[in-house]
């Protein structure tokens, strides 16, 4: 194969695996009465807890009345609630219920699980130059589309 199409391939590639990611976890998602958004939202809370609906807009690239669509969804299912931060009367920490605390275990569950199975055969060497290049593609993504705008 010659330099362009093994890059060719190699991008064709990761999108097809990006799209058969994004599925699997859109249907687990689904099992447990969230959106893809919703879900992804829930687990980044499930570590952060207490972010403000501006720095979720920032960590999700994407707008800020998005966020508050994700986040008042989440409040109606009682999954999250929003705090007063220390400081700062404006801004709301958004912090997981119980309830939200045992979904997202499930969800770390499954996605552990599922890391195990995808990853598996692969070596550690392996895997550290493909999250090297992804990286580095994610990058190169980044400048280029300032470059673009």
């Amino acid at each position: 194969m010659d330099s362009l199409t093994v890059k060719t391939v190699f991008v064709e590639e990761l999108l097809k695996a990006n799209r058969k990611l994004q599925a699997i976890f859109e249907a687990k998602a689904k099992e447990q009465g969230l959106t893809f958004s919703r879900a992804r939202m829930l687990i980044y809370l499930a570590h952060h807890e207490g972010v403000t609906q501006s720095e979720l807009a920032t960590v999700f690239e994407i707008e800020q009345p998005s966020v508050v669509g994700l986040i008042d969804a989440l409040e109606k299912k009682g999954f999250v609630e929003r705090r007063s931060v220390a400081g700062d009367r404006r801004a709301k920490g958004i912090v997981l219920t119980d309830v939200a605390r045992a979904e997202a275990k499930k969800m770390f569950l499954f996605l552990d699980q599922a890391r195990v199975q995808m990853l598996d055969g692969i070596k550690d060497d392996e895997i550290q130059v493909a999250a090297s290049v992804i990286l580095r593609l994610s990058m190169n993504i980044e400048s280029g589309m300032l470059h673009m705008m």
